[in-house]
């Protein structure tokens, strides 16, 4: 069997392909198109113009769902680790996937609310999706070095750990830098007031998107080691 259809590793070999491909996909054809400049926009710039605001849109949520699926199926790992060791606290546990679903909520809200449309609602979405993103690495980087050796390796524990540092990070500095600048435009030019905050901001933003994609990344060797079935119960009346 080939290696990305072992246990359940092919929901974050998909997660990080797919989620990794919307940014690109939609920042070439928002470049294509003359609506973004070349030097780091902003993720939602490049998906605020038709057409690529259509396939950012549709691969955004996309990549909603694929999270939701990947955290609940990290959810009932977790679960069943503690059954068997009562190594992770269950409200730790249930807490994590209660942060994860509303990052989630956030990433939809993203790609169905365009920045230059409903830009308040576009803002709280992202906002939702990077603060409840980073919390929800920091407490699985816990929960890892709880469930250990069950889960990742140590080696794979402490990369977690850089990722999730790095997405707090960039991410406080993305919003400090967003609310400082204070204004949205899709163009920019290098003579502009807080230009230099926006490409800051801009590149912050990047980093912590990439580092919830290698966060990610860091469940394939996890996910090799269980299965998930569903059980249908049927209700007699």
């Amino acid at each position: 069997m080939v290696w990305f259809l072992e246990g359940m590793c092919f929901l974050p070999t998909f997660l990080v392909i797919w989620s990794s491909s919307t940014f690109i996909v939609s920042y070439i054809i928002a470049l294509f198109q003359g609506h973004v400049d070349v030097v780091f926009p902003y993720i939602s710039d490049t998906g605020a113009t038709p057409p690529e605001s259509c396939v950012f849109g549709f691969m955004s949520t996309i990549t909603s769902f694929a999270a939701f699926a990947t955290m609940y199926a990290e959810y009932k790992f977790v679960e069943r680790v503690h059954e068997g060791t009562g190594a992770v606290s269950p409200r730790l546990n249930k807490a994590s996937f209660a942060v994860g679903i509303i990052s989630c909520v956030g990433m939809c809200l993203v790609a169905t609310f365009q920045v230059t449309t409903v830009m308040e609602v576009h803002d709280l979405g992202a906002l939702l999706f990077f603060l409840f993103g980073v919390i929800y690495t920091i407490i699985q980087s816990v929960i890892s070095y709880r469930a250990h050796p069950y889960g990742p390796s140590k080696w794979m524990c402490h990369f977690r750990v850089f990722s999730a540092a790095v997405a707090f990070i960039a991410a406080f500095i993305t919003i400090f830098c967003a609310v400082s600048v204070g204004t949205s435009k899709l163009h920019w030019d290098i003579d502009d007031k807080d230009y230099t905050l926006h490409v800051v901001s801009a590149v912050c933003e990047w980093i912590t998107a990439f580092s919830f994609v290698f966060f990610f990344l860091t469940y394939i060797q996890e996910f090799q080691q269980f299965t998930l079935k569903l059980t249908v119960n049927l209700i007699e009346y």
